[in-house]
């Protein structure tokens, strides 16, 4: 049953109940709620960027971007010329870059609150679980979706809609040129999720559609094991367009 807006001042706010979560890939990642991007490994920050800016649905407003400056300073900044290559340029692009881990988690709350940009997305060191339970009690409230990306050794308990772990995988070969890379590949491992706790667990090797600009399964790819710290099981994209032949 829907209910109409009831607001009690500093009590709560009881709006219109909310639409049932999209059961597929990918969770709507960048589209609701606050999503954990991990890296499997020292080194994969590249790649799940690349994955989150992929798999996200370029957003109705501006994307904020927070960044730590360790690490920017680690693994580099933003290419915002090669955003393009991976996803449809976004309607802006407003950046900041932080010291410390309170600063950035301030800047990706205000900037939720705002109600001025359409995704914030958030490069930071660490963040306990009263910070994420903050996040996403914001994200919540003002409708505004919320990407982390995470070092390797983020773990332990979370607030946050789901999290993944991300690593790189060899590219597709080249119809064109067998010297000449091909088509961009992931490992996605969905670790957890609130909104879909029964695929917790499951492995997505996926690829990057370079004319549409869209994710798809990889075909006949055998999953690698991902990680101790969860027990995966393989599964299909199954509203990915399906890959084109070549001959």
């Amino acid at each position: 049953m829907e209910s109409t807006a009831l607001d009690i001042p500093g009590v709560f706010r009881l709006g219109e109940t909310r639409r049932k979560p999209d059961p597929g890939f990918p969770l709507n990642l960048g589209r609701e709620g606050v999503h954990e991007i991990c890296e499997a490994s020292h080194g994969d920050m590249a790649a799940m960027t690349g994955f989150a800016l992929a798999a996200a649905r370029p957003p109705a407003g501006a994307v904020f971007w927070v960044r730590q400056f360790g690490l920017s300073r680690e693994h580099g900044q933003l290419l915002h010329a090669g955003l393009e290559t991976v996803a449809r340029p976004p309607a802006g692009l407003l950046s900041v870059e932080t010291r410390k881990t309170s600063d950035a988690l301030w800047a990706s709350e205000e900037a939720i609150c705002s109600g001025a940009v359409g995704l914030v997305i958030a490069e930071i060191e660490s963040l306990d679980f009263t910070a994420s339970r903050r996040l996403t009690l914001a994200a919540s409230r003002h409708g505004i979706p919320l990407i982390l990306l995470l070092p390797w050794r983020r773990d332990g308990s979370s607030a946050a809609t789901a999290r993944w772990r991300v690593t790189s995988r060899p590219s597709a070969p080249n119809a064109f040129d067998a010297r000449a890379p091909g088509a961009s590949r992931w490992q996605a491992v969905l670790e957890k999720s609130r909104q879909a706790p029964q695929m917790a667990g499951h492995v997505f090797n996926i690829e990057l559609d370079h004319e549409t600009l869209s994710l798809r399964v990889v075909s006949g790819l055998a999953a690698h094991a991902p990680s101790p710290r969860a027990a995966p099981a393989d599964i299909d994209i199954r509203d990915a367009p399906p890959r084109q032949q070549t001959g």
